[in-house]
């Protein structure tokens, strides 16, 4: 199995449009996906930046929200962590192009398992 790898950081935002304007003005970003909650995804080629649309009537706080490994063996990946006394990651529902899988650390941080990246399906990065 190859190293996994560190490709993506998300945070929740106030205006996740005007992030994404900044970022890629500043640092060169590209914006590469919105979602329909007006979530924005920036890459700069290799690690990505989720800017998630904070929902005024959520619960989640603007800030560090989670980030995301690409791994080539998600079950291998699964079964290490089991071993290591964390609950098995679950699978995201829906119809995410991102990251099939959410687990967590064992101080309670969140983090994403992917086996195709984070960048949509058919984008090579």
């Amino acid at each position: 199995m190859t190293r996994p790898r560190l490709r993506h950081l998300a945070f929740v935002v106030q205006d996740a449009k005007q992030m994404a304007e900044f970022y890629c003005a500043q640092f060169e970003m590209e914006l590469f996906h919105t979602d329909p909650d007006g979530s924005h995804f920036v890459t700069d080629g290799y690690l990505n930046l989720a800017l998630i649309q904070q929902n005024l009537d959520g619960d989640v706080p603007a800030g560090f929200n989670h980030f995301g490994f690409q791994v080539s063996d998600i079950p291998a990946v699964a079964s290490r962590l089991a071993e290591a006394g964390v609950p098995r990651p679950a699978l995201r529902g829906g119809d995410r192009p991102f990251a099939e899988y959410r687990a967590i650390d064992p101080e309670g941080n969140w983090f994403d398992l992917s086996e195709h990246g984070f960048l949509p399906p058919g984008v090579s990065g």
